[in-house]
């Protein structure tokens, strides 16, 4: 098996058959090298009994009993995924008819145990231009990764060992699952970028997480103290990490004494301390603060 392309689901009967199908309907690729994994991570709006009838054994649907979060359905998929290359899609996301095998030429070919495409964006049914800061960017982007998820799970395609190796997406985290994931790989590995937009990331409605979740930053913060806490980090890495981090946790330390909560201000700070302290020890003289980019 060449390839398995994981798409999680959860109450979107609506959507869900669109991303599926677009899966199916990819060309250029030969009979049996890819397989369809849905993972129905609980839905409770018929979204099983959909797909069953509709794709029948064109797919394999893993159901979950219960909504345990698309980082539990994500790994769920690649547990079961026979195939050396994994990619995902979002269930509200779209891929062009010649995404996987032009990715799969490109990641093979030029040796990209981790790659992406570029996409095209559909808000509200209208195609619109990334900002630039959304921009996709190839190489070593651990840096740029600091500030934003800069890696689309619907864009992405990665070798099983590289999976295996950094262990999937963090199943405490209800969101930024993928920053946080992308943060552990992008330290130690490039990211390959395949120009073309073989994606359409469909956004504007109601259920997307980002929407669910306030203050997504909450979460990017806790990956980045523990990132820095594993000892993994080069020193110019670090560097650059405390940078973003203390910028972060001063937005969201005045945030919160702005709300009149004084006690979730000051772990802010204190985590800004605590990773300054770690920083200062580690790597005696390295200049800390400033504008990393």
């Amino acid at each position: 098996m060449q390839a398995s392309v994981i798409i999680p689901t959860y109450n979107r009967r609506q959507w869900v058959g669109e991303a599926v199908a677009s899966v199916l309907g990819q060309r250029g690729l030969g009979s049996g090298r890819v397989e369809t994994i849905v993972v129905d991570d609980g839905s409770t709006d018929g979204t099983t009994e959909y797909l069953r009838d509709r794709f029948g054994h064109a797919i394999r649907l893993v159901v979950h009993q219960q909504n345990s979060g698309v980082a539990v359905a994500r790994n769920t998929g690649a547990a079961v995924a026979r195939g050396e290359w994994i990619a995902f899609l979002d269930s509200d996301d779209l891929w062009l008819p010649q995404k996987l095998a032009r990715h799969l030429a490109f990641a093979e070919g030029n040796g990209h145990a981790i790659s992406q495409t570029n996409e095209l964006w559909l808000r509200n049914g209208r195609f619109v231009n990334p900002r630039q800061y959304h921009r996709k960017q190839g190489g070593d982007i651990f840096v740029v990764s600091l500030e934003r998820c800069m890696i689309s799970p619907s864009a992405v395609l990665i070798h099983r060992e590289l999976w295996n190796r950094y262990g999937g997406f963090d199943p405490s985290l209800p969101v930024c699952e993928d920053y946080d994931l992308w943060l552990r790989i992008t330290c130690e590995q490039a990211v390959g970028l395949l120009e073309e937009p073989l994606v359409i990331k469909r956004g504007g409605h109601f259920d997307q997480l980002s929407r669910r979740f306030w203050g997504m930053d909450r979460f990017r913060v806790a990956s980045m103290v523990r990132l820095l806490l594993s000892g993994r980090l080069a020193a110019q890495q670090a560097q650059a990490l405390v940078a973003v981090l203390e910028r972060k946790c001063t937005i969201l330390a005045n945030g919160a004494a702005k709300r009149g909560r004084p006690e979730e201000a000051e772990r802010y700070r204190a985590l800004m301390e605590e990773a300054r302290r770690y920083a200062e020890q580690r790597w005696p003289g390295l200049p800390l603060g400033g504008d990393p980019r």
